[in-house]
């Protein structure tokens, strides 16, 4: 069944890869992206299948307008692609309350200003799938991340309770977390060199350094590949809550929870002791 999109995104990396998938098998999508300059090659090629949209998710009455006129031009919206993210780098010393409140507008406000505006639709319909890119960031986090890994692990809560509560309205919901994809010339992007970097303060040098020797190192993971990836996700009839996109990631992460688990339990002794014995009233 051909399938109705809402990209956000749209211009380059995993959102491009994931709209030239979508419009070449077949469906339609309504692709959105700061300029649609930038969109324009995508309707040379695929004409009246692709919709393209000039949006900033941080504008929450940009988006509602932008959802409206997708659902109005296509009829309908079946996946909801919440793409849009950048990442801020810095120690948590080093952020200025700009940087946190620009990076949380746009990863997770711009993502709820989405879900909201396309909720009702899908609610009507008793139908649909929202398409959550969060990030491996999302469930662990490095230092210099903090800005981004709080936007993400803040998604990851939020987009969890969603699916709870838009699962008996028939909408589906996936979290993404990729791992680092070559969306930059070929390369695994170094987000020490690519991403929004903060004032840098001389006593996290030496920090910074050492990370960088080790970042972006990992194999780069195919764009086009996610790609084919998120076009079984979305055909599934029961798609995962969670999944990773990317190899490198999952040892990491299995180790994560292993070591959250075990200190959760040596200190179960101290969680007993801290709940105290007042009695039940």
């Amino acid at each position: 069944m051909q399938k109705v999109w809402f990209v956000t995104g749209s211009s380059r990396g995993l959102g491009r890869n994931f709209v030239e998938a979508a419009l070449k098998r077949g469906d339609k999508v309504a692709a959105t992206a700061r300029s649609t300059a930038s969109l324009q090659a995508l309707v040379d090629t695929y004409g009246d299948a692709v919709l393209p949209l000039e949006m900033d998710v941080t504008d929450r009455a940009a988006v509602f307008e932008s959802v409206q006129r997708a659902k109005e031009h296509f009829g309908r919206l079946d996946v909801i692609v919440n793409n849009a993210g950048y990442a801020q780098i810095g120690a948590v010393e080093e952020l200025t309350e700009q940087d946190l409140r620009d990076q949380m507008e746009t990863n997770l406000f711009g993502a709820v200003w989405v879900v909201q505006a396309a909720l009702p639709h899908l609610r009507e319909q008793r139908s649909g799938h929202i398409i959550q890119l969060s990030s491996a960031a999302g469930v662990i986090a490095m230092p210099l991340g903090g800005a981004y890994h709080a936007s993400k692990w803040a998604l990851e809560g939020l987009n969890e309770a969603l699916a709870g509560e838009v699962a008996e309205f028939g909408v589906k919901l996936t979290i993404i977390e990729p791992g680092g994809f070559a969306t930059r010339d070929g390369n695994n992007p170094d987000p020490l060199a690519n991403g929004h970097m903060a004032a840098p303060d001389p006593a996290y040098d030496g920090l910074r350094q050492r990370l960088g020797a080790m970042t972006g190192k990992m194999p780069a993971g195919d764009p086009a590949a996610a790609a084919q990836a998120l076009l079984k996700l979305v055909d599934s009839e029961n798609p995962p809550l969670r999944v990773l996109f990317g190899k490198g990631f999952h040892p990491l992460i299995e180790q994560a929870y292993a070591d959250r688990l075990k200190t959760w339990s040596d200190w179960q002794d101290l969680s007993i002791e801290a709940h105290g014995t007042l009695e039940a009233r």
